[in-house]
């Protein structure tokens, strides 16, 4: 499996992550025809640096809409504000979707931004990434 993305998706995670700081931001990544160019930013309510949750009304809106538009769910993502795009050990003790893949953005400099993961259990497996430039 690839995770084909958009550039202005990246481009567009990348800015929301930075709004957010100094805390995560979260939100859902959906793809029409396997390519992802859309994003639903949400709020993470936890408002903190190190972990996320998502509002579940917004989640479910989230969802209405990508149905409404004949897209598909195709990632969860969120920031990791001062550490690498990696799964850390929280991440992995809360994915509780095997089949999910999880976008993690770093907004460290030095570090490769971008990075997919699918989580089942204790097992985490890098997706690659695809970037399509605009079109």
């Amino acid at each position: 499996m690839i995770l084909q993305i958009e550039e202005k998706i990246l481009t567009a995670l990348l800015a929301h992550g930075r709004r957010e700081e100094p805390n995560e931001a979260c939100g859902y990544l959906a793809a029409k025809d396997g390519v992802v160019g859309h994003y639903f930013e949400l709020t993470n309510i936890d408002a903190a640096p190190e972990h996320y949750t998502m509002d579940p009304a917004e989640q479910f809106a989230a969802i209405r809409r990508m149905r409404e538009e004949g897209l598909q769910a195709a990632a969860v993502y969120h920031t990791h504000p001062e550490t690498p795009a990696r799964p850390s050990v929280e991440d992995i003790r809360l994915a509780h979707d095997p089949v999910m893949v999880y976008v993690i953005v770093s907004l460290m400099a030095g570090v490769d931004p971008i990075r997919a993961f699918k989580i089942n259990r204790d097992e985490v497996t890098q997706v690659p990434l695809r970037v399509l430039a605009a079109r």
